[in-house]
């Protein structure tokens, strides 16, 4: 135990001078993200950085590193894997290309509305599919959140799948997706998010598939007004913390991470559901942007496929669709 503390001493070094008046060492710990920061879960982590060091007693501070600052989704998992990262916001896709199980999240039309998405995402199935995670990825799951449904913004009028064929659409480049959009025949072209604005203006892709909350707050409907909404996909988030943190943290502070992390996750659960729609309306009244409403039936095809893929190689699907029809 007295090593422990010594450890302890060693990583905080010259933190406490970082909160005027606090008399003890203090632990940094560190949380990365993606997301731009007037992102929603950048701000969550904002909050959070706020209250750590008030829920701990001084014993510990967060620093937050928004816009993929630490690397992207993939880097930052390894830096988790390894203790380099002590907290992150990822994407269940990434999750995903190490536990196969966490695609069917990603099931086309899984959810009816971000609303929907949430007691899904809330459910006790969803809650089990964690517990695998310091076992198979090294890292624990706090919880879930969310970014909004997914939808399609283009450069030109898309009236039927088949005008999809051949698009370059930018995508987050993890396999649920991109099988999603190879059953379209559909380009898919990865792209970090600073760089997106600029290839939709510029030509260099042809559309995109975003979340309501990036397409109003980062105006991509200027250079793609052709606004889409389909709601056609969940696009979960879970909050980690590194398991080989977790290891050394006392018990009182894992009780801390615990209770503030869960607290935020389902406060961006709950902000989606509310706002989500709120954003789809703003940019569908914006001037010059054509919006229009996409169902299932549109994705036919591309569901069947994506089903004869992912079935196999995620039986928690069967379950997730069971909650899905249980919570309409």
């Amino acid at each position: 135990m007295k090593n422990l503390r010594l450890t302890f001493a060693a990583m905080a070094l010259g933190a406490a001078s970082l909160v005027p008046g606090l008399a003890v060492a203090q632990t940094e710990l560190r949380i990365g993200m993606i997301t731009p920061p007037p992102h929603v879960w950048s701000q969550t982590a904002m909050q959070m950085a706020e209250e750590l060091p008030d829920l701990s007693d001084g014993r510990l501070s967060l620093q937050v590193f928004p816009g993929g600052q630490l690397g992207n989704e993939a880097a930052m998992l390894q830096q988790l894997q390894t203790g380099a990262l002590d907290m992150a916001f990822l994407t269940i896709a990434e999750i995903s290309n190490r536990v196969p199980d966490f695609g069917a999240f990603y099931a086309p039309f899984l959810a009816d509305d971000m609303a929907h998405a949430a007691r899904i995402i809330r459910s006790d199935v969803a809650r089990d599919m964690l517990e695998v995670l310091p076992e198979e990825v090294g890292v624990v799951g706090i919880g879930y959140a969310s970014a909004g449904m997914r939808h399609l913004v283009s450069r030109s009028p898309i009236n039927d799948a088949s005008d999809l064929a051949g698009l370059r659409i930018r995508i987050t480049p993890f396999e649920p997706i991109r099988d999603f959009y190879n059953a379209l025949d559909v380009t898919a072209t990865p792209m970090a998010l600073p760089q997106v604005y600029e290839a939709l203006a510029n030509a260099q892709v042809d559309g995109i598939d975003m979340d309501a909350e990036l397409i109003w707050a980062m105006r991509y409907f200027e250079p793609g007004p052709y606004v889409m909404e389909s709601n056609h996909m969940l696009f979960p988030m879970v909050g980690l913390v590194s398991g080989r943190v977790w290891a050394r943290m006392s018990e009182e502070d894992r009780e801390v991470i615990t209770e503030m992390m869960s607290r935020h996750l389902d406060t961006i659960l709950d902000t989606y559901a509310e706002r989500d729609p709120e954003w789809m309306a703003q940019t569908a009244a914006e001037e010059g942007v054509t919006h229009s409403v996409l169902d299932a039936e549109f994705f036919a095809d591309a569901i069947e496929a994506w089903e004869e893929i992912w079935a196999p190689r995620a039986p928690m699907l069967a379950e997730l669709r069971r909650v899905a029809e249980e919570t309409r």
